[in-house]
């Protein structure tokens, strides 16, 4: 029997992300695991696996016209979902949502703005959900640009309550994976 996209996903991320090691999250808290998902979805097996999985879990999520992931670790899932996207027949193009404006050039805060439209339907992607913190950032940003966010799709959550300070802020949230994949209940 073949796995599936999902477990092998878990078992890439067991491998190549998931350390048990003391740590600083972004959210200022400290953890004895971290998740790093980068050095898997910078693979190509993880890229593709990562884009066709969050790309299924937007069924889960009202209809959107755009995916956006915050920098760095949402932007190769941006990506991933937008070429899954393209090759399954229902293109959406990806947007980065920059933590600070550039101080040179464009100035931008959002990358691909152009595909930005006042009022498109947009789902941030996350790699990983600890506080919703950073998510509810970006979809701040997102939208003070013009567009809506409808829901966010995550890689891993820590089961810490960000999932349900998203949902308190009227958002869906789909996970592929929660802290029980890499740490079993005790």
């Amino acid at each position: 029997m073949s796995k599936t996209e999902r477990e092998r996903l878990v078992e890439l991320l067991r491998e190549r992300s998931f350390e048990r090691k003391r740590v600083v999250l972004a959210s200022g808290r400290e953890s004895d695991f971290f998740i790093d998902c980068k050095q898997t979805a910078l693979t190509a097996e993880g890229h593709f696996l990562l884009g066709a999985l969050m790309f299924d879990a937007l069924d889960g999520l009202p209809r959107c016209d755009a995916v956006a992931g915050v920098e760095l670790g949402g932007c190769p899932l941006a990506s991933a979902v937008s070429l899954t996207s393209f090759v399954r027949g229902r293109p959406l193009p990806a947007l980065y949502v920059r933590k600070e404006a550039k101080d040179h050039g464009s100035k931008r805060l959002i990358e691909g703005d152009r595909a930005l439209v006042p009022g498109m339907s947009v789902v941030m992607l996350e790699d990983v959900i600890t506080t919703g913190g950073s998510t509810l950032k970006a979809v701040d940003k997102i939208t003070a640009a013009g567009a809506r966010v409808v829901g966010v799709v995550a890689i891993v959550d820590r089961l810490e309550g960000g999932a349900e300070a998203i949902r308190q802020a009227g958002l869906p949230v789909v996970s592929i994976c929660t802290r029980r994949d890499f740490i079993p209940d005790e």
